[in-house]
């Protein structure tokens, strides 16, 4: 459900939010201050990796953590400790100055003083917006934690209890039902997971204190148009600290975009009213373009000494260039259209399957725009339909970066002309890049994939 920022905010997904996931190298590099989503919810610091982290400071009323008092990983001026508590003893200021631009929108002034009085700020945000993990999960190992058994089985279970509303949702926008069911599992555990933070609270405090002020004033002012309209209730919108909710996780402004009423009530309820949550998320993917009747991308077998530097999103070809090519399914099935185009993704190099990614595949992108999490859902999706595991093995002697390796690679890429941003320890495109033209200078095949060996060929070992 998230475009662009806005899609991107929704989650934690990103190199700078809460939490990493998968391999560093499937996260995109933006800017944006992402949402933290269901998976984080679900998780915890499961993506912390293995060492303790520093000492925490005790938690505060009800076992919330308070905010650390500290500069904000960022750097950003309006991340320092002193610009935090600056804008935090402003807020009720920042809150009421919001009024003229509600009554734009609609809100009456008796509903924008009732849902706002009482705010405070919760500074907490802060450091989970700007936390910067030293250790991060491996895509293998993502996806083990994602598609159980477990999860699974409940999956099925939604299927069958809502069968009369999937098939409904189904019929009028063309959206696979198991993509939904998928998006519903990985987001909140179906339900379980959704997260506990106010929404008012937290997109108030995100709108008036830290680095994403103008972003998240429309996230708020949102927020407040869908309980002034009766939507939802207050109580009802809690979720991430950057405003997520709902079982599949909208934005406010998402749900302005896509929420629809299903069952005809009045009220679009995407919390607690089945109907609505699964018309709302196929009208998100319908309006970013799901093609009805088509998968999201087929799991393939790369031939030895494949040019790894046509793996790349922005080089889509017909799947039959990529037969002539010398790619095939791991069960040797013919591919249903070879017209249609894809793009190559190799998210473990040489080493791993790799996968043609089709139209689909991109629309999920949109919903969240890290690779890693799109694969998780079309590969839920696909097991949810009655679908076998991944054929192909993942190099799983292979272990993650560092966040300080990371960097360090960045910084020896860059030294030897490869890499021309700014090291940060956040991989995306450019580093990529950067990865396979040095892969290719050492005759190594350049798939990009930022393993300890490439890191010790750039050491000089």
């Amino acid at each position: 459900m998230m475009q662009s920022v806005a899609g991107q905010a929704r989650r934690a997904v990103s190199a700078t939010g809460a939490m990493m996931i998968a391999a560093a190298v499937l996260l995109p590099v933006s800017a944006h201050a992402q949402a933290q989503n269901g998976l984080s919810n679900l998780f915890g610091g499961i993506f912390s990796g293995a060492n303790p982290a520093p000492s925490q400071p005790a938690p505060g009323p009800g076992g919330a953590l308070p905010w650390s008092g500290e500069d904000g990983a960022s750097g950003h001026p309006l991340m320092t400790a002193a610009a935090i508590r600056e804008a935090a003893g402003n807020f009720s200021n920042c809150v009421a100055g919001m009024w003229p631009d509600a009554a734009r929108r609609g809100i009456t002034q008796e509903n924008f003083q009732r849902f706002t009085a009482g705010l405070s700020p919760d500074l907490r945000i802060m450091d989970l917006m700007d936390s910067q993990p030293e250790f991060t999960k491996s895509i293998w190992d993502y996806l083990d934690i994602l598609v159980n058994d477990n999860r699974l089985a409940k999956g099925r279970e939604v299927l069958a209890k809502y069968k009369a509303q999937f098939d409904a949702t189904e019929k009028t926008t063309g959206v696979d039902r198991y993509i939904i069911a998928s998006i519903w599992g990985i987001e909140s555990n179906y339900s379980t997971q959704m997260g506990d933070r106010s929404v008012l609270q937290s997109t108030a405090t995100l709108a008036c204190i830290g680095r994403r002020q103008a972003y998240f004033k429309d996230e708020f002012l949102s927020a407040l148009e869908i309980v002034n309209r009766g939507d939802l209730r207050p109580e009802q919108l809690r979720g991430s600290w950057a405003g997520a909710f709902g079982p599949t996780q909208f934005m406010p402004t998402a749900f302005k975009r896509f929420a629809v009423d299903g069952d005809g009530d009045g009220r679009r309820d995407v919390v607690d009213n089945p109907t609505d949550l699964i018309a709302s998320t196929a009208n998100n993917l319908k309006k970013d373009g799901w093609q009805a009747g088509q998968t999201w991308g087929f799991e393939v077998v790369v031939p030895q000494g494949f040019n790894y530097m046509l793996a790349d999103r922005a080089k889509a070809m017909t799947i039959a260039q990529w037969e002539k090519l010398g790619l095939k399914r791991p069960t040797n099935q013919p591919f249903p259209h070879p017209a249609d185009k894809a793009y190559l993704l190799a998210p473990a190099g040489a080493q791993g399957p790799g996968f043609l990614m089709l139209q689909n595949y991109r629309v999920i992108m949109k919903y969240n725009p890290a690779e890693a999490y799109a694969l998780a859902i079309g590969h839920f999706a696909d097991r949810l339909r009655g679908g076998q595991p991944f054929v192909q093995p993942w190099p799983r002697q292979e272990r993650e970066l560092s966040r300080t390796e990371r960097l360090e690679l960045q910084q020896l890429l860059a030294q030897r002309g490869f890499y021309k941003g700014t090291p940060d320890g956040q991989f995306g495109g450019q580093t990529r890049e950067a990865l396979r033209n040095f892969q290719a200078s050492m005759g190594a095949p350049a798939d990009g994939f930022a393993s300890s060996d490439v890191l010790d060929r750039l050491r000089g070992r």
